[in-house]
């Protein structure tokens, strides 16, 4: 049974953390005040809740961040390799590589590989798209990205991703991306 967390600042949450929540927020009765608290000084430190600066809502913003930090090797038929420079912008709290940024590059590169396969004509979209994070990339390190053609048939395309850092081809993370392929109508 989950209980409302108290509004007052008697309670276990200090009042700064309590502006942060829902007013229809709640604490299972499993957890002690003071573990929820901690738990929000953790999202709070890491700007939970925060506002999102306006130069930060055009339209694509996620993308270009994403773009920004890719430079491509390689293209050739059924691969793509680029390198990615872990810059502070795509970095989480502990100033590695951001596990949502990993699936962005991985989606980008997978989608450019695909591309290099299925006919132009041919529309593309992701059903499918597993992570496995393996190690971390640390702010600053360069990593490099390959992504390789598994299986290409008329219904469907399957992508593998490695992540690996340049300086000592340690494997940071995968990806398998699987893409629908919808043939154009024959009228």
């Amino acid at each position: 049974m989950a209980k409302p967390l108290p509004s007052s600042s008697s309670s276990s949450v200090p009042e700064p953390l309590q502006k942060m929540l829902s007013p229809t927020a709640t604490i299972s009765d499993d957890i002690p005040l003071q573990y929820a608290s901690q738990a929000l000084g953790f999202l709070k430190d890491i700007s939970f809740s925060a506002v999102v600066p306006d130069h930060c809502k055009s339209n694509d913003f996620y993308s270009n961040l994403i773009g920004g930090v890719l430079k491509p090797l390689t293209i050739s038929r059924g691969r793509v390799s680029c390198l990615l420079t872990v810059k502070p912008a795509v970095t989480n709290y502990f100033l590695g590589l951001h596990g949502g940024a990993v699936a962005a590059v991985a989606e980008a590169i997978s989608i450019a590989c695909a591309r290099t396969v299925v006919a132009e004509d041919t529309e593309i979209f992701l059903g499918e798209l597993s992570m496995s994070y393996l190690s971390g990339a640390p702010l600053n390190s360069e990593v490099i990205v390959d992504g390789n053609v598994v299986r290409s048939g008329r219904n469907i395309t399957v992508i593998s991703v490695d992540f690996k850092l340049k300086k000592t081809s340690k494997l940071v993370f995968t990806a398998r991306a699987t893409f629908y392929n919808m043939p154009v109508a024959k009228l």
